[in-house]
């Protein structure tokens, strides 16, 4: 049985003004040197990294233990802390060492099957799978204490400011409503199953129903869709409700939350209110509900000065009701060869764009991809728009709006990327406002709720929702930093009336709404208060502030890219006995069993 050396001293955490100090420290073993007289260790926890000194003035039995000492074995010591000879400044504890008096192993390791140090260049894959091990490396530590930080920040913060913080259920009733729930079949009852809450939002506005005023949870939430590098099966949310209160409040509460946040996180003053901006006017100056304000390569449109040429790609999108729009990057003439300019277009064919234009503006003039169709003037006169100097590139897409703006809203942000202006030290907030309250669903040929089905309309579009749905806007709003969407919310419905009325234009029947939402609307007819909300996605907030481009990254035990977790093996088989008391049978396919 091992001692126990009770701890005086995290590692990372001793510095020149304890020289002098016998100390007791507890770690893993990150490297071990034998320079014959000499051990040197280096000892890590979470805190950090310091070096540890044996030497020959210790019984030979204590100096044979240090030297059998190998990578991650875990150990105790006792020492004293002592000048470093050569100092180390890229180490925190680089001025010190620690000169070991006693040392207990608690256990040994295996050679690890993952290097535990940040630069280890190891498959993701192989990273999840030890991700005990990959947790250990500095740079993992760091970002679980930045998460920790951030909780403790927001639970304060709503807490000062009089939210009380409630948990809402985690099995709860499927609403298939966006992206498809996970289903939990119930034992007691056969046949019949729960979902796992792709957010809290019925349960939150119940809260708002009971008198709560007030809410806010740090909440699990899971949605069964394809992933990519800010989206997991399960992620957490900040999650919040206030009752009687208007857009304003509501971003006001939200910007004092960021600006603390940004002090105590970051160190970082951000100066309030930020910047807000409607949804029309993002889309069309910068091709994205979440625009990156950090840079310029605004949209302009060219229907004006690109009619009248015969030029079948614009004709045709404009007779189809879409529009010509493009971005003029500054400087990026010379930098974009005809064989890079290809392969952005490759790119934005993903978003069902079929070609674009580009023009150039050099010491000789212009040059473009369409010099049989427009002539110089015509080609001065598209520079005049964006007031294009030498050396500048224009890039332009005809095309429906939609594929419009998902283009050009992905190039002027990947080519500011690839020209090095997205500075990770320029915090551009700003709100997002008035998004439309309905969009058009082409494959079942009719309205969904941009949102949720209860998003209230601005007030000034209520008779615009059933008589012209499609332009009717929400009382809804987004946060947005640097291009990324911080949180979402909205003022709800309160008033059963508008209720109906939304309900009647999303050609939802009595059944539906009953099947659907009838717990809420039953709780609607004994008095609801004004009320609205956000929610923060945690993980892509804690992922942005610390710099890291995935947000698995900043969780603890994320799954990989087919949803699996890596470590336990889920999702795995289960016994049968257990399916039958589910009342549940598998159908597989031969290409299942074999998979």
């Amino acid at each position: 049985m091992s001692r126990l050396f009770k701890r005086t001293d995290m590692c990372g955490q001793l510095t020149a003004d304890d020289i002098g100090r016998n100390v007791t420290i507890n770690g893993w073993v990150a490297k071990r040197r034998n320079l014959g007289g000499l051990i040197f260790c280096d000892i890590r926890d979470k805190q950090g990294i310091v070096q540890v000194v044996f030497n020959d003035d210790i019984p030979k039995e204590l100096f044979d233990k240090a030297d059998s000492l190998r990578s991650e074995y875990v150990v105790g010591i006792k020492g004293e802390v002592r000048r470093r000879e050569s100092v180390n400044p890229d180490m925190k504890t680089g001025e010190i060492e620690i000169f070991a008096s006693d040392l207990e192993i608690y256990s040994t390791s295996e050679t690890p099957p993952i290097y535990v140090k940040d630069d280890d260049n190891v498959s993701e894959d192989l990273r999840l799978r030890y991700r005990y091990l990959d947790l250990r490396k500095p740079s993992m530590q760091k970002n679980l204490m930045f998460r920790h930080k951030v909780m403790k920040i927001c639970r304060d913060y709503f807490d000062e400011n009089g939210f009380c913080e409630i948990e809402t259920p985690i099995l709860i009733k499927s609403t298939p409503e966006g992206a498809r729930d996970y289903i939990v079949p119930s034992r007691t009852r056969a046949g019949e199953f729960y979902a796992l809450p792709q957010s809290p939002q019925m349960f939150k506005q119940l809260l708002m129903v009971s008198g709560c005023d007030r809410y806010m949870q740090i909440a699990k939430c899971f949605r069964d869709e394809d992933l990519r590098a800010d989206r997991q099966p399960e992620f957490t949310q900040i999650d919040l409700e206030m009752s009687f209160v208007d857009e304003d409040d509501i971003m006001t509460m939200q910007e004092g939350f960021i600006k603390r946040l940004m002090k105590e996180a970051k160190g970082v003053d951000v100066e309030t209110p930020f910047l807000r901006m409607k949804y029309d006017e993002a889309m069309t100056r910068f091709g994205s509900d979440k625009p990156d304000l950090r840079f310029g390569f605004e949209l302009k449109d060219l229907e004006s000065v690109m009619t009248g040429h015969e030029f079948p790609p614009v004709d045709n999108a404009l007779a189809d009701g879409g529009s010509v729009r493009g971005i003029c990057v500054t400087g990026a003439a010379d930098m974009y060869t005809r064989k890079k300019i290809d392969k952005l277009t490759d790119h934005i064919k993903s978003f069902g764009a079929t070609g674009m234009i580009w023009i150039k503006l050099t010491k000789d003039g212009y040059s473009s991809s369409i010099n049989k169709f427009y002539d110089a003037d015509a080609l001065a006169k598209i520079g005049e728009v964006f007031g294009a100097k030498e050396g500048d590139l224009i890039l332009i897409v005809a095309n429906r709006d939609k594929v419009v703006f998902d283009s050009l809203g992905f190039l002027r942000r990947h080519l500011a990327g690839e020209l090095g202006l997205l500075k990770d030290d320029d915090f551009k907030f700003l709100w997002v406002t008035d998004f439309p309250l309905f969009e058009y669903d082409e494959e079942e040929g009719r309205y969904q709720a941009m949102h949720h089905p209860f998003t209230a309309p601005k007030d000034e579009d209520i008779d615009k929702v059933e008589s012209d749905p499609g332009n009717a806007h929400a009382k809804a709003y987004d946060i947005v930093l640097n291009g990324v969407e911080l949180g979402g919310g909205s003022i709800r419905i309160h008033d059963r009336d508008l209720q109906s009325m939304m309900f009647r234009a999303l050609g939802l029947s009595d059944q539906e709404i009953e099947e659907k939402f009838g717990f809420l609307v039953e709780a609607f007819k004994y008095g609801a208060p004004p009320h609205g909300g956000l929610a923060y996605g945690l993980d892509r907030l804690v992922m942005l502030l610390s710099g890291e481009k995935s947000i698995r990254d900043v969780m603890a035990f994320p799954k990989n890219q087919n949803a699996q977790c890596m470590v336990c093996g889920a999702p795995a088989p289960v016994d049968p006995s257990q399916l039958d008391e589910l009342y549940i049978s598998v159908n597989q396919t031969e290409e299942a069993e074999a998979e």
